[in-house]
């Protein structure tokens, strides 16, 4: 059973972002509304696009059973359980040592392949190289900087829930994040 399907995973929609009116009522609501960001959440921290599914699908799957918790805790606990899959991921491929194997390749620094459904050419190249640039200056950032930033800016988590998701103090989610946004400023000085 594929929770996740990349034919959703489109553009990043760069306006503001609606407010829902109402949490969500089941588990299968929340899941089906944060499963693009979470998918672009888990290919910045692990920089393949099939590792990042495959993170995605584990959480959600082990989401599932916690179906009983209030659905104003599913955001935070989904984003905790996210966090530790990547991390999983990340120790795991470093004991992999792809780079040793024959006929393995350096995806690193290759730019992500984004789908794109805008009808105008120009705009969406724009909106592109936009997303590569900002992707490439979060990749840039300290694993802590860059989840901070995400989780604060982003998935619009307030500091508590940020700081229990990172599994670090409130004044280190302030930190991290004014960092961030410092390494950020300057790495997109020119696009502005």
């Amino acid at each position: 059973m594929l929770l996740l399907s990349t034919a959703k995973l489109g553009p990043v929609n760069t306006g503001p972002r609606p407010q829902e009116a109402r949490p969500p009522a089941t588990l299968e609501e929340f899941l089906r509304g944060i499963e693009a960001r979470a998918f672009r959440f888990a290919e910045l921290g692990l920089r393949q696009r099939e590792d990042a599914l495959d993170a995605v699908q584990e959480a959600m799957l082990k989401m599932l059973g916690y179906h009983a918790h209030p659905a104003s805790e599913w955001g935070p606990l989904f984003w905790s359980i996210l966090r530790n899959k990547i991390t999983d991921m990340q120790r795991r491929s470093l004991f992999r040592l792809r780079w040793l194997l024959p006929g393995s390749t350096g995806k690193d620094g290759e730019p992500m392949d984004w789908a794109d459904d805008a009808p105008d050419p120009s705009r969406s190249h724009d909106g592109r190289e936009a997303w590569q640039q900002i992707s490439a200056a979060l990749r840039a950032l300290p694993a802590r900087q860059r989840e901070a930033f995400t989780l604060r800016v982003l998935e619009e988590l307030d500091v508590a829930d940020t700081a229990r998701v990172m599994g670090c103090s409130e004044g280190s989610v302030k930190t991290h994040l004014s960092r961030a946004r410092e390494a950020l400023q300057k790495q997109l000085e020119d696009f502005r």
